[in-house]
């Protein structure tokens, strides 16, 4: 790509106005931006709590746009954090501390690199745009549900979805990576880590290791282990022909009913988390909001290429279902070919307006009676009625066939993912709702220290759902750090890759490698 296309969004004024600097090669151009433009990509995060106010924002359309972003911001010592599909539920861009943001938006393409034998994918592409990309070689990745996610921080967290149980972690098929780092004397240059080449250590970093940690991210290399880059068609997994779906609603009227449902639940994918189990092609997340009563949903999503898949997907409803008074409602199941699946099932993209708060947790065994109905007296308490919900997430399956040291990722043995999901809008009631959800993380987990200490019973958290109490003593008295949650034994390789990586710590937030156990 030409520089004469790279773009520096700036937020000085001009006459009134804010600039944008374009700045071919030769010459210096200028073109006036409206102050608007400059803050609805300010403002492209998620979370309504927080709002970056950069002084530059950079719209880099290749690895060597990005590379020069980089040199510029650090040799202006300014704080860069990099934006993909702007999905971070915390603050690791959206902060005060941040004062050049480079905006990944422009880089979105997809393509069979035959040079690497591998679908390269842009940092900046949102996950909905790669299936379409991908379904034209019939391939696709086990990616998330949310279309609008981009790829950047997603792969490098782990990248989990609907298929994630019969195919693993997106992360899981990750061949190489390219990236921007910066050189102890301050040089920015681009460099591609590979599974099997150079950099290893650098590739496997972004195998769960967490965006933001080592440098830019301008690409992914995606090719399955078991595929040898010769075909594209048979480089990544076979989506489902076709998806049976449905929704259960359930009316949850009493806190035995409540107790009841999620151990049926818990209890099924408990059983159900070996790989290549039967129901490795199951995906059912349950969603239970904050209505005053506890009422459930779940989306029900499976392989029709399952054997005898409606049978299967009966028997689940009825294992979830037993005993629960009053009986849920099931909508007609249908099935739909994958790319209907994709459009019609799957979380279109859209803009968040609520301000957010989550806390998770990996589960190898289910909560308790107990620890649930500390659940229900939350989740129905008359205060927080509205957009807050409470979710349980399936995990295992082939997730669970790698071992803990194979990826940054460790959480390789936990069969279920649960996140308290609160949501509110006005910012006078930031600390009520905080409040709310830490305290139904801490009563919990009480016998824990109020966090998911990684033991027989949990596998610690999740970093693409971070949560900065895990490294506030008040909300975290396990006397375990927080990384300890996250990556586990792995923690200590990602702070070599990081010293070789990022010998100056120019990359850093709030839950980043290196940083302090608060």
């Amino acid at each position: 790509m030409s520089l004469s296309r790279r773009t520096l969004i700036t937020a000085a004024a001009v006459g009134g106005t804010m600039a944008a600097l374009g700045m071919p090669v030769g010459h210096a151009e200028q073109r006036v931006l409206g102050a608007g433009e400059f803050q609805s990509l300010a403002a492209r995060g998620y979370n309504r709590r927080f709002l970056a106010q950069p002084a530059k924002i950079y719209a880099p359309t290749s690895a060597e746009e990005v590379r020069r972003a980089v040199a510029q911001a650090v040799g202006e010592d300014s704080r860069i954090a990099a934006r993909s599909g702007g999905h971070c539920f915390d603050d690791f861009v959206d902060n005060a501390q941040t004062r050049s943001i480079i905006d990944l938006g422009r880089l979105n393409a997809v393509f069979w690199d035959e040079d690497h034998g591998a679908f390269s994918v842009d940092a900046g592409a949102d996950i909905g745009t790669v299936y379409h990309a991908l379904h034209r070689w019939g391939v696709t990745v086990p990616g998330g549900i949310c279309l609008g996610v981009g790829m950047g921080g997603h792969v490098s967290g782990g990248g989990y979805g609907p298929l994630s149980r019969r195919f693993g972690l997106v992360a899981d098929h990750l061949a190489g990576v390219e990236l921007v780092t910066v050189d102890a004397d301050g040089t920015a240059k681009v460099v591609v880590a590979t599974k099997d080449g150079p950099d290893h250590d650098l590739w496997w970093a972004h195998t769960g290791g967490g965006g933001g940690n080592f440098g830019v991210v301008t690409r992914f290399l995606l090719r399955s282990p078991d595929s040898d880059g010769s075909d594209p068609a048979h480089a990544l997994p076979k989506p489902p022909g076709s998806m049976l779906n449905a929704r259960l609603i359930l009316p949850i009227t009493t806190e035995d009913s409540f107790v009841r449902l999620l151990g049926n639940y818990l209890g099924f994918f408990e059983r159900h988390s070996a790989p290549g189990n039967e129901f490795a092609g199951l995906y059912a997340p349950l969603m239970i909001r904050t209505t005053g009563t506890g009422a459930a949903e779940m989306l029900i999503l499976l392989d029709a290429e399952t054997p005898d898949a409606r049978a299967r997907f009966d028997e689940f409803v009825d294992a979830v279902s037993d005993g629960v008074f009053p009986p849920g409602i099931l909508t007609p199941v249908t099935q739909l070919s994958y790319p209907d699946t994709l459009a019609q099932v799957y979380y279109a993209k859209g803009v968040n307006t609520t301000r957010v708060k989550v806390k998770a947790a990996y589960l190898r065994k289910a909560y308790s009676p107990e620890q649930l109905r500390i659940f229900y007296r939350y989740i129905t308490d008359l205060g927080f009625l509205g957009e807050s919900q409470l979710e349980f997430l399936p995990f295992g399956g082939a997730i669970n066939a790698v071992t803990a040291g194979a990826t940054a990722m460790p959480a390789r043995d936990s069969f279920m993912k649960m996140m308290i999901h609160a949501s509110w809008r006005l910012p006078f009631d930031d600390d009520r709702y905080l409040r709310w959800a830490r305290a139904m993380y801490r009563d919990v987990h009480a016998d824990t220290g109020g966090v998911p200490v990684p033991n027989e019973a949990y596998g610690g958290s999740y970093i693409n759902y971070p949560d900065p109490d895990l490294a506030d003593p008040e909300w975290n008295t396990s006397g375990l750090p927080w990384h300890a949650f996250y990556y586990g034994d792995n923690y200590r390789r990602l702070l070599r890759v990081k010293a070789a990586a990022d010998p100056g710590n120019v990359f850093q937030h709030r839950l980043s490698i290196g940083r302090p156990d608060w």
